[in-house]
C-alpha cells in the first residue's frame, strides 16, 4: 500500500530528439509518412520506365555502343556539374527546388511517352532528353534527400534513410511487375507516362510537407548571398569544406574502393554461378533474391541506429568485403547462398550509416554542396568501376576477382584505420599536462548529450 505522503509518480517525458530505437520511428512524423508514400509511387514509376528503357533505346539506335553513349550523356552532368547543382540546393528553399525539379522530370517523362507513342523518338531527341534528365538530377537528388531529412529530428535520420532504402526495394519489385502488365496492355509509352504521373504525385505532396519543428524549409540563417552561392566560388567553397573534413574524405575512400572492387554482383556473381559453379540463370536469380532480401533486412536493422560513425561504416564495409572474398571460394551454390545473405546485410547497414554521416555531418547551409561533391565523385567511380572490374575478371577470373577485390577493400580500410589510430595516439602523446586538447565536433556532441536540430555535427 502506497503512503499518501509520497508524491505521485510522474513519468519523465521522453526527449523528442532521442525517441526510440525502432527502425520505423521516422514514421511517427506525419510529413515522413506522406513523403514515404509519395516516394513509393515515384519508385514504382521509375522502375516501370527502367524496365523497358534499355530495350527501347537499343531498338531505336540499333547499336549497343550508341546505347552506352546515351547512358554516358545522362551521367555526364553529374560528373561535370555536381558542384553547381549542390550550390543551387543550398541557395534556394528545398521544398521549392525539389518541387520544380520533380515537375521538370515529370515533363521529360511525358514528352518521351508522347514521342514513343507517335513513333517520333530518334537518336537526337533521345540524347537531348538524356542530357536534360541528367542535368535536372544534379539538383533533384540532393534536394529530395535533404528535404526528407528535414522532416525528422537528427536522431531519426538513419531511420528515414533506411526507410527510403526499403521503399526503393519495394518500388522496384512492384514497378517491374506493373511494367509487364502496362506495356502488354497499352504499349511501351505507358511506362513513361506512368513515370511522369509518379513525378507529379511527389510534386503535389511537397507543398504540404512541414519540417520537424513546424518551421519552413528554407536556407539556414544567415544565408549567403544568392549570387555568391550560384558562382563558381560558392561551389569551390563546398569542395574546400569537403576536402578539409577528414571524416568525409575517409567516407569517400571507403565507398569508392568498395564500389570499384566489390558490389557489382550482377556481374561477378552471375559469372561465378553460371561458370565455375555450373549453375543456371535461375540459380543466379536465387542468389540475386538472397542479396535483395539481405539488403532489405540490413536497411531495417540500420534504421535502429541514431548516430553512426565513419568507423562503423568502415568496419561493416570491411566485414562485407571479407565475406565477399570467402564467397569467391564457395565450392557450391548452397555455401554461396549462406554467405551472400550476411554479406548483403553488412553492406546495407554500412551504406545507410554512410549516407547518414554524409547528409548530417556538414552544417545545414553546406549540405547541398557537400552532396554535390559526393555526386561528382560517385559518378566518377560509377563510370570507372565496371571497366576496371571487367579487366580484373579477365585477369583473375570470377573467383579471383571476388577474392582479390574483397581483400583489397579490407586492406585499404584496415590501413586507413591504422593511420587514424597512430595519429590519434601521437596527438595524445604530444599533449602536455594542462594543454587544451582540441575536441572534434562529434566528440563534443557525444559529451553534450542528446543531439538537437541546431547542432552542426551530430555524428559520433
Amino acid at each position: 500500500m502506497t503512503s499518501s505522503c509520497l508524491p505521485p509518480l510522474i513519468p519523465r517525458p521522453r526527449s523528442p530528439e532521442r525517441g526510440t530505437r525502432t527502425p520505423w520511428r521516422s514514421l511517427r512524423h506525419r510529413g515522413m509518412r506522406w513523403w514515404s508514400a509519395a516516394n513509393l509511387v515515384s519508385n514504382v514509376g521509375t522502375w516501370m520506365q527502367l524496365t523497358v528503357q534499355n530495350l527501347l533505346v537499343l531498338h531505336i539506335t540499333g547499336s549497343a555502343a550508341t546505347t552506352g553513349v546515351s547512358l554516358a550523356v545522362q551521367a555526364a552532368p553529374g560528373l561535370l556539374m555536381g558542384l553547381l547543382g549542390g550550390a543551387v540546393v543550398d541557395a534556394w528553399p528545398r521544398k521549392l527546388t525539389a518541387a520544380v525539379s520533380q515537375a521538370v522530370l515529370g515533363l521529360v517523362a511525358f514528352v518521351t511517352a508522347a514521342l514513343v507513342a507517335f513513333d517520333l523518338l530518334n537518336v537526337v531527341s533521345l540524347m537531348v532528353l538524356a542530357a536534360v534528365t541528367g542535368l535536372v538530377a544534379t539538383v533533384d537528388a540532393p534536394a529530395c534527400a535533404l528535404l526528407g531529412n528535414d522532416l525528422v529530428p537528427p536522431s531519426d535520420v538513419p531511420s528515414a534513410i533506411a526507410l527510403g532504402s526499403v521503399v526503393s526495394s519495394a518500388g522496384r519489385l512492384i514497378g517491374v511487375a506493373c511494367a509487364g502488365v502496362a506495356v502488354g496492355a497499352l504499349g511501351t509509352a505507358a511506362a513513361y507516362a506512368a513515370n511522369g504521373l509518379s513525378f507529379l504525385c511527389v510534386t503535389a505532396v511537397i507543398p504540404f510537407l512541414r519540417p520537424y519543428g513546424g518551421g519552413a524549409t528554407t536556407t539556414p540563417d544567415p544565408p549567403a548571398p544568392r549570387r555568391e552561392r550560384f558562382s563558381g566560388a560558392g561551389a569551390r567553397d563546398g569542395l574546400a569544406f569537403f576536402m578539409g573534413r577528414p571524416r568525409l574524405v575517409a567516407l569517400t575512400v571507403i565507398t569508392a574502393v568498395s564500389a570499384v572492387f566489390g558490389r557489382n554482383y550482377g556481374l561477378t556473381l552471375a559469372v561465378l554461378v553460371t561458370g565455375p559453379l555450373a549453375g543456371s540463370s535461375q540459380d543466379f536469380g536465387t542468389v540475386a533474391t538472397m542479396l535483395a532480401v539481405g539488403g532489405i533486412a540490413g536497411a531495417v536493422l540500420a534504421g535502429r541506429m541514431q548516430r553512426p560513425s565513419v568507423r562503423l561504416v568502415g568496419a561493416l564495409a570491411a566485414a562485407g568485403a571479407l565475406l565477399q572474398a570467402v564467397a569467391g571460394l564457395s565450392p557450391g551454390l548452397l555455401p554461396l547462398l549462406v554467405l551472400v545473405a550476411p554479406m548483403a546485410v553488412a553492406e546495407s547497414v554500412s551504406d545507410t550509416a554512410g549516407a547518414t554521416v554524409l547528409q548530417t555531418d556538414p552544417p545545414p547551409g553546406m549540405r547541398g554542396r557537400v552532396l554535390g561533391v559526393w555526386r561528382t565523385a560517385q559518378t566518377a567511380w560509377g563510370l570507372a568501376g565496371p571497366p576496371l572490374l571487367g579487366l580484373l575478371m579477365e585477369w583473375a577470373g570470377p573467383r579471383g576477382a571476388l577474392v582479390t577485390g574483397g581483400l583489397v577493400i579490407a586492406a585499404v580500410i584496415g590501413a586507413g584505420a591504422l593511420v587514424h589510430a597512430r595519429r590519434a595516439a601521437a596527438r595524445r602523446v604530444s599533449a602536455r599536462p594542462g594543454d587544451v586538447v582540441p575536441v572534434e565536433p562529434a566528440a563534443a556532441a557525444r559529451a553534450a548529450g542528446p543531439v538537437h536540430s541546431e547542432d552542426l555535427s551530430p555524428i559520433g
